[in-house]
């Protein structure tokens, strides 16, 4: 699946950076150091942040595809896709948390990337949802008023 216009593959990528900074935040809270785990961590959270913007950004231009105004596009783009990014988010931060609270055998090397996919999919989500539509009106209102 291609946008065809760098605006909107960088609208998808802007979900990376509020990812890593949720992850980082929550490997300082819990004071784990940064580790290969929590490298690997990163990568996951980088896949699932890209993945969530990019269901939003491609239904916003589907709907802009049938002719709908670019705010009207937004609401309903990010209002019917709600559901899903919610439970991506749920079900990723619900499926680490056992492997972010072990403290048996390999714990040390679970509980950095589970802390990281945790943090980083709260944080990641809280974009998706908010930020980006909000990104994606200031990146195509120019459009809109032509």
């Amino acid at each position: 699946m291609s946008f065809h216009s760098a605006k909107d593959a960088l609208l998808v990528f802007s979900g990376i950076p509020l990812a890593l900074t949720g992850g980082v935040f929550f490997l300082w809270m819990r004071g784990i150091p940064l580790s290969i785990s929590a490298g690997v961590g990163f990568i996951a959270l980088s896949g699932v942040a890209v993945l969530n913007g990019l269901v939003m950004i491609s239904f916003i231009n589907k709907l802009r595809e049938q002719h709908l105004p670019l705010r009207e596009a937004i609401f309903q783009g990010s209002v019917a896709r709600l559901r899903p990014v919610l439970m991506t988010a749920l079900v990723a931060s619900l499926g680490f948390v056992p492997m972010a609270l072990a403290t048996g055998t390999g714990s040390e090397v679970q509980r950095p990337l589970a802390t990281v996919v945790i943090g980083g999919i709260i944080s990641s989500t809280f974009l998706t949802l908010l930020v980006l539509p909000g990104l994606y009106y200031l990146f195509h209102r120019n459009k809109e008023e032509a």
